[in-house]
This record gives C-alpha cells, structure tokens and sequence, in this order.
C-alpha cells in the first residue's frame, strides 16, 4: 500500500505532462473551483442571514411590545398580590405562543393583507365604475365584520344576559336568533360606514364634519334608545375594529386615495376606522328602540 501511495505523485506528474493542460493551468482550474464553492457557500449563508433577520426583529419588537403588560402583570402579582404564578410553565408557553403568534400575524399584515387591499383600491379606481366600487366597499365592511370574532363573542353573550334580565325568552333558539341579529346588524353598519367614506375619498368630504355630526347623532340617539341596549351599542363601536377589519379598510382608504386624483394619501386615506366605530352604535341603538 506504500508503495502505490508513493507513486501516485509521479502518475499525477505524468498525467500533467501528458494533459494538454499545464501545471499552472490546472492550478488555476483547481483554485477556480475552490473560490466557486466558497462564493456558493457565502451566498448560501448570506441568504439565509437575510431570510431570518426579519423574522428575528419582528420577535425582538413584538416581544418588546408585550413587555409592557408582561411587567405590569408581574409587578402586581408578586409585588402587590404576593403570590406565585399559577402553572407557570404554562403560563410561559401561552406568552410564547402569543408573541409567536403576534409576530406572524404582523407578518401576514404586511405579506397578504395590505398588499391585496391597495392592490383591489387601485384596480377599482383605474377601473372609473364607481357603483362597483361602492358595492364592494359594502361588501367589505359586511363581511370582515361578521367574521369578526370579538363581535361574535360580544353578541353571544349580549343575547344571554338580555335573556336571564327577562328582555328575550330564555331558549337556545331565541339565543342564537337574537345574537344573529346583532351581528348582522352590526355588519351593516360597517359596511355603510365603508361606502360612505370611500364617498368622503371620492367626492373630498371632510372627516371632522362628518365624525362630529355622528357623535352628536349617539348622543341624541342615547337618550331614546332603551337602556338595556346603550352599552352593547358603545360596545360595538369597540369590537367591529378589530384584527380582520382595520387592515383590508386601511389598505382600501389608502390605496384609494393614492389612486385618486387630487386626494392626498395622508390627509384622505384614513379615517375609514372612525367610520365603521360609529356607525355601529348609531344602528344598534335604533335597533333597541325598533325592535
């Protein structure tokens, strides 16, 4: 074994010489290729750099966003309280799994969200037709807020305490009917407030006008309405805002805006949220005095 390793330098020598190729040029072949490999290697390691690091300062800002309420809670639970936490392995897994959660639901936002709502703003504005483009702020603010998960949990439980005061008939039925009928009135209403202020961007409304005539609206509308219905009607306001609807109204009043001559983005694009918060309560307070 020796021996044929010693004379694998001597084969090696006379294949140069006998190649077509010389030392210097399969030096330089063989140098080539390393460098190939460690350019490939690099670029390898730089894309995964890039890939993670946003990830990695979505975690650090969502984790200092929490920090807050995470400090406050600890604070009073061993400082003021003086007790230990409950299940505390627990506890540290949830708060894993809602900064997680929070970061991709961040992510999601910027990935899918707010590029398809701009995305369909710009098309309808190129597009001229404005009865479509009404429709489909309707239908926007209808069906991100039936979906809404706040709210159904809100009328779910509005429908149960109105039947144990005795204001509906304690069944299930009637339970299921009346939130149903809270949800879907609520969904109206944000889907009016949408039309509207995609009006308001349209036509250069002004926002303070119309915000202020709305609140003195509630105002007017809570000393009629029943009593039983004036905090789930200011409730509302609160619940219908929430993580499935600002994002698409958002993107829509902005990228309207930018495609909309004469508007300016920052001045016309917002204040849709404002709309779908009082839209809300004005509908379930006539609602309570309705039905």
């Amino acid at each position: 074994m020796t021996v044929v390793l010693g004379k694998l330098p001597h084969l090696f020598t006379r294949s140069v010489s006998a190649s077509p190729f010389g030392r210097h040029e399969i030096s330089t072949i063989l140098t080539l290729n390393n460098g190939s490999q460690n350019e490939v290697s690099d670029t390898f390691s730089d894309r995964l750099i890039r890939t993670i690091r946003p990830d990695f300062l979505l975690l650090l800002s969502t984790a200092r966003d929490l920090s807050p309420i995470v400090l406050v809670v600890t604070f009073f639970q061993l400082a003021v309280l003086r007790q230990p936490f409950p299940d505390l392995v627990e506890m540290l897994v949830g708060l894993i799994v809602v900064l997680v959660g929070l970061a991709l639901f961040v992510r999601g936002l910027n990935m899918a969200l707010f590029p398809i709502g701009e995305a369909l703003a710009a098309a309808f504005a190129r597009k001229g037709n404005v009865a479509i483009l009404l429709l489909f702020a309707f239908a926007l603010g209808f069906g991100t807020t039936v979906a809404e998960p706040a709210l159904i949990a809100v009328t779910e439980e509005a429908a149960r305490i109105m039947a144990i005061e005795g204001v509906i008939v304690d069944e299930a039925s009637v339970h299921s009917r009346y939130a149903k009928a809270l949800r879907y009135t609520v969904a109206g209403s944000v889907g009016t407030a949408i039309l509207i202020g995609v009006l308001r961007i349209l036509r250069g409304w002004s926002l303070p006008a119309i915000i202020i005539s709305g609140y003195v609206t509630v105002v007017v509308l809570t000393a009629f309405a029943p009593k039983w219905i004036v905090g789930i009607a200011y409730d509302s306001g609160g619940v219908t805002t929430s993580t499935v609807t600002v994002p698409l109204v958002t993107a829509l009043g902005v990228g309207l805006a930018m495609n909309t001559p004469g508007r300016n983005p920052m001045m016309d694009g917002f204040g849709l949220i404002a709309f779908a918060s009082i839209s809300p309560m004005i509908f379930l307070l006539i609602f309570g005095m309705v039905v």
